[in-house]
């Protein structure tokens, strides 16, 4: 029979797969923007929102916060590189304004981290109550990676057209959710498990339209 942490780690290797898809599946769209030489009319929220989202999942599985979480920093760090690399360009391909504007967000996701950071390892001193704190900013920012590609419907509704609402990425993101709420449930993490499952189903609203929609 197979163990419970055997399983953990097969199915935690099978979301990081996913998840690395999840972070690769915007590279169409960053293809386009080379090609084209302008970000266009696509926003760069999702991005933003990922990059945070996985720093604070990087401090979650530390060895210090949360013990045995190895799974969980590797592809959150790997996650954040890939994230770097999109906002890069983004700001390389962005008009002044609008890169000043990107700009502003990144300083201020570094301040929060940093400060973060601080607190939890000089306030908090066990790995439950440590556990706790990121766990629930994780939760926080998982919302808002999860929600951003939300915030280009005002663009659908009037373009009448998903164009830049790719696909794909909700796609990733949905098996992602699946993928992370069987790893969490096998040794069984609150955090991970409550927000992925319910966060997950938040993607089935972009899963079923068309990939080109005009009214």
């Amino acid at each position: 029979m197979v163990s419970a942490d055997a399983a953990r780690t097969a199915v935690g290797v099978l979301g990081n797969a996913i998840a690395l898809f999840l972070f690769l599946s915007p590279m169409p769209t960053f293809i386009r923007i080379w090609k084209k030489g302008s970000v266009e009319q696509y926003s760069p929220v999702p991005y933003l929102a990922t990059l945070i989202n996985c720093i604070v999942w990087v401090l979650y599985g530390l060895p210090m916060v949360h013990p045995h979480s190895t799974l969980v920093v590797t592809i959150n760090g790997a996650g954040t590189l890939i994230e770097v690399v999109y906002i890069l360009l983004f700001l390389l391909y962005s008009d002044r304004q609008k890169r000043l504007r990107v700009a502003a967000v990144v300083l201020i996701e570094l301040v929060f981290i940093s400060a973060l950071v601080a607190l939890v390892l000089t306030l908090v001193h066990t790995h439950e109550r440590r556990s706790m704190v990121v766990g629930i900013v994780c939760m926080v920012f998982n919302i808002m990676m999860y929600a951003s590609p939300l915030s280009v419907m005002k663009l659908v509704i009037t373009t009448k057209s998903v164009e830049y609402m790719p696909f794909f990425l909700s796609l990733a993101s949905f098996a992602n959710g699946l993928c992370w709420t069987a790893y969490a449930l096998i040794r069984f993490d609150l955090f991970i498990a409550v927000i992925t499952l319910f966060l997950s189903l938040s993607r089935c609203f972009v899963m079923v339209r068309p990939k080109r929609v005009r009214y």
